[in-house]
C-alpha cells in the first residue's frame, strides 16, 4: 500500500469527519432538488380542483395524467442514467432540472385534456433519469454501510414535499383570479420557478467524484477512494462484471424491478388521490392541504426510524416486508372510513410502511451492482417501478368512476402492497442475490451450471 495512505479499518476518526463533509456538503442539495422535482410531478393532485371544474375531467382523465408523466418516465430512464454516468451527474442533473423546470411552468397553458396528456407525458420525459441517477451518485460517494441512510435522507423529501405542496398549493390556489390567471395556472407557474433556479446551485456545488472534491482534505479523499475501490472490487470477486446487456436481463434486478413495480403502485395510488380524497369531505382548498399534510408528516417519522433501524442491524429483506405489510394493513383499514377524518389516521399507518420502505430496497441494488452496470441496473429497476406510477392513478381513477366511490381502489392498493413484500420474501433471501452466476479468474460473468 502506498505510504501516508489509510487503510480502511484503521481510520474511524478519518471515517467520521469524511462522511460528515460529504454529507453536509451534498446531502442538502440533492434533498432539495427532489423536494422541488417531487413538489412539479405531484402538484397536479391539488391543481385537479380548478381543472376539473374547468374542462370537467373524469377521476379516469386525471388518473391517466397523473400516471402517462411515468410512462414518458420510463421510456427515457435508461438512457438518461447511461449519459450521466458518462456526462457526470453534474451537467446532466443541470439539465434534467432546467428542462423539466420549463414543461412544468407551461402546464399553465393547457386547454383540454389532450395539451393535459401530452405536457405531463412530456414533464416525465424532461425528469427521466434524475432519481435513479441520485441513487448512482450516491454510490460513488457513500460505502454500503451509509447507503440506507442517505437514500433515507433523499426520501425525506417525498413526504416533506407533500407536507409543503399540501400546504403552499392550497395558499397559492387562492391567488385564483389575480392578473386574469386561475389559481392552478398560477398553481404550475410559481411552483416551476424553483427548478430552474437551482440548476446554478448545481452547477457550483455539486462535484462529480471523490477525486475532484478539493473541499476534502488529502487524507479524506484518499480514505475515501480506497474504501470505496474496496467495495467495488469486492462486489466485482463475488458478483462479477456485468455488461449492460447482462444487467437488463439478470433475473435479480427484474425481481427488484417487480417489487418496486407493486409498492410504487401503491405509493403512487396514495399520492395523487388523497387531495381529491380529503376534498370529497367538504373541505375547503386550504383545509384540504392541512389535512393531506398529516399523513406525510407521520409518514416522514416513519421511514427515518426504518431506515436508522435497517443500517443498524445490516438487514434490508425483513425491513421491506413488515413496511409492505404496515402499509396493506393502513390501506385497508382506510377503506371503511371514507367520509370520515378517522380515513386519515390508517392513512397514516399505511405512510408509515410506503415510505419506511424506500430506504431499504434501495440499500439492495449496491449489494451486487458497482460502475455502469449500477446505472443500468438501478435505472431499469426504477422504470420498471414506475410503471407503478401509471398503474396506482390509473386504476384508482377508473374504479372510482365504476364504482362511486374509492373503497375498491384502496383494496387494489393493499393488494399491491402485500405482492411487493411477498416478491420480496421469495426473491430476495440470503444467497440468493449472489448465487446465480460463475465467475472466471477476471470476474467476468460465465454461463450459470445447469441444475444437475
Amino acid at each position: 500500500m502506498a505510504a501516508g495512505i489509510p487503510t480502511v479499518t484503521a481510520a474511524p476518526e478519518i471515517e467520521r469527519r469524511t462522511i460528515a463533509k460529504v454529507s453536509w456538503r451534498l446531502l442538502p442539495l440533492i434533498v432539495l432538488i427532489y423536494f422541488v422535482a417531487y413538489m412539479d410531478r405531484t402538484n397536479v393532485g391539488f391543481a385537479s380542483f380548478g381543472l376539473n371544474r374547468e374542462f370537467g375531467f373524469s377521476a379516469t382523465v386525471y388518473g391517466w395524467a397523473a400516471g402517462i408523466f411515468f410512462l414518458g418516465y420510463v421510456i427515457f430512464e435508461v438512457p438518461s442514467n447511461v449519459l450521466l454516468e458518462r456526462a457526470g451527474a453534474r451537467l446532466w442533473i443541470a439539465r434534467i432540472m432546467v428542462t423539466w423546470g420549463l414543461v412544468a411552468g407551461s402546464m399553465a397553458f393547457i386547454t383540454g385534456p389532450v395539451s393535459f396528456l401530452t405536457l405531463r407525458f412530456l414533464l416525465g420525459v424532461a425528469e427521466a433519469g434524475f432519481f435513479p441517477g441520485m441513487i448512482l451518485y450516491f454510490t460513488y460517494w457513500f460505502p454500503q454501510r451509509y447507503r440506507a441512510r442517505v437514500v433515507a435522507a433523499l426520501f425525506l423529501a417525498v413526504p416533506g414535499s407533500n407536507v409543503l405542496t399540501a400546504v403552499i398549493s392550497g395558499a397559492i390556489l387562492q391567488l385564483d383570479g389575480t392578473w386574469g390567471l386561475h389559481g392552478w395556472q398560477w398553481l404550475f407557474i410559481l411552483e416551476a420557478v424553483p427548478s430552474i433556479l437551482l440548476a446554478f446551485a448545481v452547477l457550483a456545488l455539486m462535484t462529480d467524484r471523490p477525486a475532484q472534491a478539493t473541499w476534502l482534505s488529502a487524507e479524506d479523499r484518499a480514505w475515501l477512494a480506497e474504501t470505496l475501490a474496496a467495495e467495488r472490487a469486492a462486489t466485482l470477486r463475488t458478483h462479477g462484471h456485468f455488461t449492460l446487456w447482462q444487467v437488463l436481463t439478470d433475473r435479480r434486478v427484474l425481481a427488484l424491478g417487480a417489487i418496486y413495480f407493486n409498492i410504487g403502485t401503491a405509493t403512487y395510488g396514495i399520492t395523487f388521490f388523497l387531495p381529491p380524497i380529503l376534498k370529497s369531505l367538504h373541505l375547503t382548498d386550504w383545509e384540504t392541504g392541512v389535512a393531506t399534510a398529516v399523513p406525510y408528516v407521520v409518514g416522514t417519522v416513519g421511514m427515518i426510524a426504518w431506515s436508522c433501524s435497517s443500517d443498524r442491524r445490516d438487514e434490508r429483506r425483513w425491513h421491506f416486508v413488515i413496511a409492505a405489510l404496515v402499509a396493506a394493513l393502513g390501506l385497508i383499514a382506510s377503506g371503511p372510513m371514507l367520509g370520515s377524518l378517522w380515513a386519515l389516521t390508517a392513512m397514516s399507518v399505511a405512510t408509515i410502511g410506503l415510505y419506511g420502505s424506500k430506504p431499504a430496497f434501495w440499500a439492495m441494488p449496491g449489494e451486487f451492482l458497482s460502475g455502469p452496470a449500477a446505472a443500468g441496473g438501478i435505472a431499469l429497476i426504477n422504470a420498471i417501478g414506475n410503471l407503478g406510477g401509471f398503474v396506482g392513478p390509473y386504476v384508482l381513477g377508473w374504479l372510482k368512476d365504476y364504482t362511486g366511490t374509492y373503497e375498491a381502489g384502496l383494496y387494489f392498493l393493499a393488494a399491491c402492497a402485500v405482492a411487493s413484500g411477498a416478491i420480496t420474501w421469495v426473491a430476495v433471501r440470503p444467497g440468493r442475490m449472489s448465487a446465480d452466476r460463475r465467475f472466471d479468474a477476471e470476474g467476468a460473468v460465465q454461463p450459470a451450471r445447469p441444475n444437475p
